[in-house]
């Protein structure tokens, strides 16, 4: 790749990982319910998670979407269903404590979101349509291109965390708890709205 098409799919990478979305809403959330520290696997698992699924697209799974758009349709609907469950669950957590009971997203859960991720297969199928050129370097063009949206998507990602950590370390009122979980809930039903869009 030439340093312009490496500039520019690195300002894509930076805006499509910072921008809100069902990755930086659910980081925000289990930041907020569970601390920074056990939400690191779950930071891990989404960049992991977009690696696989560059390359799987990479290798010819866009293509079976665009002959068979029925599977984007059923992956839509696991996004919405998944990210309307977290929203039930947010809406019925009372306070911090009650999350005591409960685990964060684990590594591999993190990362099997991805796949049913509308915003993530955007992302995927985008990178390799504008910026994966073929020929004989298409598989390091690959490689790099993951590696860039790790080592671009881990700050931005755990800068959604800590902003919810954060939340966990000033909001001590169970009101104000309360509040923060039903907005977050909210915030995740909305979410999978825009997935239909």
């Amino acid at each position: 790749m030439d340093t312009t098409t490496l500039t520019a799919l690195a300002l894509y990478a930076f805006v499509m990982t910072i921008t809100p979305g069902p990755n930086n809403l659910m980081l925000t959330t289990s930041g907020l319910i569970f601390g920074m520290t056990r939400t690191w696997p779950h930071i891990l698992g989404i960049p992991f998670g977009v690696a696989v699924q560059l390359a799987a697209v990479g290798a010819g799974l866009g293509a079976v979407f665009a002959l068979e758009p029925r599977i984007q349709t059923g992956l839509k609907l696991v996004g919405t269903l998944y990210l309307l469950w977290l929203a039930f669950k947010l809406w019925r957590a009372a306070e911090v404590s009650d999350a005591s009971l409960a685990k964060p997203v684990s590594f591999f859960q993190a990362a099997a979101f991805q796949f049913v991720n509308p915003k993530a297969w955007l992302i995927a199928v985008t990178v390799i349509a504008a910026f994966i050129k073929p020929g004989e370097t298409y598989v390091a063009q690959l490689l790099l291109t993951s590696v860039m949206f790790t080592v671009i998507g881990i700050p931005c990602l755990a800068m959604w965390a800590a902003f919810g950590a954060g939340l966990r370390q000033v909001l001590h009122d169970p009101s104000k708890l309360l509040l923060i979980n039903r907005t977050m809930a909210a915030l995740a039903a909305l979410t999978a709205g825009l997935f239909w869009l």
